[in-house]
Parts: structure tokens; sequence; C-alpha cells
């Protein structure tokens, strides 16, 4: 059983991936409508719920860098599965998600050509070799969405701390490789306008996306 329910055009050829948790519709629901509001062309957001956040977006295991619950392995499994839902190849197909759904949706589009694009909002790019692993591996799509709250960086967390340099190298390197990534600063921490913010990473993919 795939665990996605479509909102918006499902007549659509533009499908957006979208991960968040199952107790989160409200959310959806904002992001459809903010999207629905600058999209110059029909969607359908596919939303598909995450029961364990830790361990189904995680691409290795790591140890916790705040409270006490280590990260999986079950990245792969999660991909596995949303691939099973995109298989029309009638529709063009992109992955994003916020925080470490946005981490899985860049390391989405290095495990499978399928994505026509990723926004990855607010990623935990902190993730331990994560750009270690960017560094030894060719994305295999052409467009990608980054963005950060210009507060995230700031945080007693050493680790966590790392992101906005990270995330910057990320960017650096993307554009490196010739494809077609832009960075985006937010105002504010990383809990400020998650809606908003989703949205405008979704919107750019469907109105600048090459």
């Amino acid at each position: 059983m795939i665990n996605i329910t479509e909102y918006g055009d499902r007549d659509a050829k533009k499908v957006l991936i979208y991960l968040t948790t199952e107790d989160d519709e409200e959310s959806v629901n904002n992001v459809l409508e903010l999207i629905g509001k600058d999209a110059n062309e029909s969607f359908c957001l596919a939303a598909y719920m995450i029961h364990d956040w830790n361990k189904e977006l995680s691409p290795w295991p790591a140890p916790a860098v705040f409270g006490k619950e280590d990260f999986g392995d079950g990245a792969a499994d999660t991909l596995k599965k949303i691939l099973n839902y995109c298989t029309d190849t009638t529709k063009t197909y992109y992955i994003g998600g916020y925080s470490l759904a946005g981490l899985f949706a860049l390391w989405a589009a290095y495990n499978s050509v399928i994505f026509k694009g990723v926004a990855a909002v607010s990623p935990s790019m902190w993730f331990p070799n994560f750009d270690t692993y960017m560094e030894e591996h060719e994305i295999k799509t052409g467009n990608v969405y980054l963005s950060l709250g210009d507060r995230e960086e700031k945080t007693k967390n050493p680790i966590m701390a790392t992101v906005g340099n990270k995330i910057k190298k990320a960017h650096t390197l993307l554009e490196s490789k010739g494809v077609n990534c832009t960075f985006k600063l937010n105002e504010g921490n990383h809990f400020k306008d998650v809606d908003i913010r989703t949205a405008k990473g979704y919107i750019w993919l469907i109105n600048h996306q090459q």
C-alpha cells in the first residue's frame, strides 16, 4: 500500500511529491493553496505521509543531535515506495519537503532519475557526511531549489550550526555541475513560515525549471 494522498488536479501532468507527517493535513492544504496562487500550470500535490520521521527519511544511521532519538537508515525503503507511485510516464514528477524531508528529497535525486526537480526547503544539511556524499556522487536531476532561514545557523548546537555553510557549499557545488540551482535566504529561524517557504520551493520548480 502506497501511503500517498493526492490533492489538487489529479489529472495534471506535473506531480509534486510532498513528504510530510500523517497528522499535518492542515499544512498540506495551506501549501496547496499557496502554490495554486502563483503556479503558472495546473498540478497535483501528492502528499506522502511519514510515520517515523528520523528513521524513514535518513539515508544512513547517525546519532541524535537533539533529544534522544537516533537517525535510522530507512530512506532507501521510503524512496522505493515513492517510485512505485511514480509510474505514469506521461507525467513529470518533482519531490520536496521541509527539514529532514528536504534532505531526503535531495538525496532521492542522487538515487533516481525520475524527478525533474527538487525542493529542499530548510534541509538538514548538517546531517553527518551528507556534504561529502554530494561531492562523491552525481545528482540525477537538473533543477534544485534550496532555502534556509537566516537564523537557522545561529544555534548553540555545534552540529546544527554548520547548516549555513553546508547549504552554501551545496549550492556552489550543484551550480558547478551545471544544475539549475537557486538558493533563497528567508527571514527567521527553522520554524518560521514553514508552509510559505515550502510553497515557494514548489512554485519555483513549476515556473522556473529547465
